[in-house]
């Protein structure tokens, strides 16, 4: 599985050298989409024990997809050998109780390989900025909603609000992170993605007063903080509160 990040930053090149830096991608806002939709699962459905290998396993999947689609746009696999070869293990043996104890989990991998293949589409021609790219990159991570769900043998319905809410939020991120720095002064950007937050605010209204107010806040942000000049650091940290906004949603929706 890969996460796109929200913030729409050219990925650094990979270092050759020893330093963990290898092994750690330069996509800090994928974090945010890697734990933000684990949270709210979690925070709706309760904790069970097989959470923290589910966990492990989601980081370590990101990790594994991300190198991996490296080595798919580069068409340099052995460049990325070592990282494939510590991830996958890792990946494998975190997922297995997961996998053994709650097997429900696999009916969301035809849909999680559906979207890793577009994902791999995009890498090989090199665009894996396009924004099809990044909103299969965003369904990816909102599924682990249900997962989380599944695990704790609670039905999906339960936890369709979440979904829901993350779903839009980071939708909406994707394109607002556009507006702030690839695609900065475009005005037909800029449209989407105050129409679309403005569409998040209605759908959000017939869940509850508490995702209706974030997502007034956030229709506010994407309508008003395009007109400066911020630098990514520092949209990186207005979506670290947006993201506690929106968890909040979620676990009061």
């Amino acid at each position: 599985m890969t996460v796109a990040a929200p913030l729409d930053r050219p990925p650094r090149r990979v270092r050759r050298s020893g330093s963990a830096r290898r092994f750690v991608p330069p996509q800090h806002g994928a974090w945010a989409m890697l734990l933000v939709p684990y949270l709210a699962g979690l925070l709706v459905a309760g904790f069970r024990w097989l959470d923290l290998p589910l966990l492990g396993a989601w980081v370590a999947g990101y990790l594994l997809s991300y190198f991996a689609l490296q080595a798919v746009k580069t068409g340099r696999l052995r460049r990325f050998g070592p990282q494939l070869a510590l991830y996958g293990p890792v990946t494998a043996v975190l997922a297995a109780p997961v996998v053994v104890l709650r097997s429900a989990v696999l009916l969301f991998a035809p849909a999680y390989a559906a979207l890793l293949g577009v994902n791999v589409w995009y890498a090989r021609r090199r665009r894996e900025r396009a924004l099809l790219n990044d909103l299969a990159s965003v369904a990816q991570s909102c599924l682990m909603v249900f997962v989380v769900a599944v695990v704790a043998h609670v039905p999906p319905g339960r936890v369709l609000a979440p979904f829901v809410i993350v779903l839009l939020y980071f939708t909406g991120t994707v394109l607002y992170v556009k507006t702030m720095i690839r695609e900065r002064g475009s005005a037909a950007y800029r449209r989407a993605s105050v129409g679309f937050h403005a569409l998040a605010l209605v759908a959000a209204a017939a869940l509850g007063p508490v995702p209706a107010a974030v997502f007034a806040v956030l229709l506010a942000r994407a309508w008003a903080l395009p007109r400066h000049r911020l630098t990514p650091k520092q949209v990186g940290l207005a979506e670290i509160a947006a993201s506690a906004l929106v968890l909040t949603a979620a676990a009061l929706s």
